[in-house]
């Protein structure tokens, strides 16, 4: 190899690494006026609504609408929860299932995001882990009961529950390169508190195969 084929491709893969770092650098400035505009919204109705008002919990929501916060202190996991499985929702933020119920109504509520992204610290969590749901209709706290690794065909994670409860969703393994063959799964049952939750025993839902919402 000449000596200025080399130079050539030095400039080459230097530019290249600079391209992927002004798109991890774009990504993440948009992830986060993302994040801020939301988080905004979600103040924005918690205050207007007064601390003695009852809320109007509402069934469903709009693709794209603002649920609320979700936190895990101990791995450092914090995101925008968003009504919505498609990529538009999970490449900015958290996004709820919309076959499941919300959060603020009894069932298994299904959050998914993508695992190098808001859902990395994923790979960190633990039985005993708690979740703290933030939402305009009251803030909620889930502890982690199991976490599971199954195929992407394996829907049974999202039957309807008697009890209130959430299912994380991810990718699996996280530091697979491609389309990840599995999924992580973390199912944490909701801590009781004084706030109401409303709705009876669920009713069996029809869930579409969303498998390839979660191959990234």
């Amino acid at each position: 190899m000449t000596r200025s084929l080399q130079r050539w491709l030095a400039r080459v893969l230097i530019g290249a690494g600079a391209l992927a770092l002004l798109w991890v650098a774009v990504n993440l400035l948009v992830t986060a006026s993302y994040r801020h505009h939301y988080a905004s919204t979600l103040e924005s109705m918690r205050a207007a609504r007064g601390p003695e008002e009852e809320p109007d919990l509402p069934a469903s929501l709009t693709s794209g609408a603002p649920i609320g916060t979700l936190e895990i202190v101990r791995v450092g996991l914090s995101g925008v929860v968003v009504e919505g499985d498609d990529d538009s929702v999970l490449d900015r933020a958290i996004g709820h299932l919309p076959d499941t119920p919300l959060p603020w109504h009894t069932g298994n509520s299904a959050l998914a995001a993508h695992r190098d992204a808001l859902f990395r610290p994923l790979r960190d969590v633990r039985s005993g882990d708690v979740l703290r749901l933030a939402t305009p209709y009251g803030d909620y706290e889930y502890r982690v009961r199991e976490t599971l690794i199954v195929k992407p065909e394996d829907l049974w994670v999202l039957d309807a529950t008697v009890g209130s409860m959430l299912t994380l969703i991810s990718c699996y393994p996280f530091a697979y390169v491609g389309h990840a063959p599995e999924r992580f799964i973390v199912r944490a049952d909701r801590i009781p508190t004084d706030y109401r939750i409303v709705g009876g025993r669920p009713k069996p839902r029809h869930v579409k195969d969303i498998s390839g919402i979660w191959s990234q």
